[in-house]
């Protein structure tokens, strides 16, 4: 077994102990270090939240002002009586409106129309009878008007003008017709596109 000088020994142990205080500064430095970079890290989050957090009050109050400032622009643009628009776009507005009045006013008729057809077919109405013929080949009215009755009375087809819910109606109308020429007209009652019978004139 070989043996170690104490000289040597000795040096051994200096070298050791040297590595020892070298490593004890190393990891002195390393913990400082960590200090350093554990504060930048905490200053950093503290400074990015308070970067956002002017940011975002920024933003709320630009928000707030922009929309303060769009209400007061809208009130004064419904105080303004005079709103410059263009001519193209008001004519294409007027163009428009009248297309809708006169399709509303088309369909109101068509409206009427059926109401007058859903009371001639479910009440008794008086019309007054102008002519009869023995065949259904006369197209005197369209079926379209609601104001005529085409009703087949066997063995003839009845012609009636009008459409009256009371028989003085009727009477006044029939009176009318007799002084326009036609002598021979009469008042009926109808329900359902039925003749019921005929009315006293008078």
């Amino acid at each position: 077994m070989p043996f170690i000088e104490e000289s040597d020994l000795l040096e051994l142990h200096k070298d050791i102990d040297k590595a020892q205080i070298i490593n004890e500064r190393l990891l002195d430095q390393i913990k400082f270090k960590n200090k350093e970079l554990k504060r930048s890290k905490i200053q950093r989050n503290i400074l990015a939240s308070v970067t956002s957090l002017f940011f975002i009050g920024v933003l709320a109050i630009t928000s707030y002002l922009s929309g303060v400032s769009n209400s007061s622009a809208y009130e004064n643009l419904e105080n303004q009586s005079n709103l410059i628009v263009p001519r193209d776009s008001l004519y294409a507005f007027e163009t428009r409106i009248a297309s809708l009045k006169q399709q509303n006013d088309e369909l109101s008729l068509i409206k009427e129309f059926y109401l007058a057809k859903q009371f001639l077919d479910k009440e008794k109405v008086y019309s007054v009878q102008v002519k009869s013929f023995v065949e259904n080949n006369v197209s005197l009215a369209s079926k379209a008007l609601n104001n005529t009755l085409f009703v087949k009375t066997n063995p003839f087809y009845s012609y009636s003008l009008g459409n009256f819910e009371t028989l003085e109606e009727a009477q006044r109308f029939r009176k009318q017709l007799v002084n326009m020429g036609f002598k021979d007209s009469f008042v009926a009652s109808y329900k359902e596109g039925k003749r019921l019978k005929i009315e006293d004139p008078y």
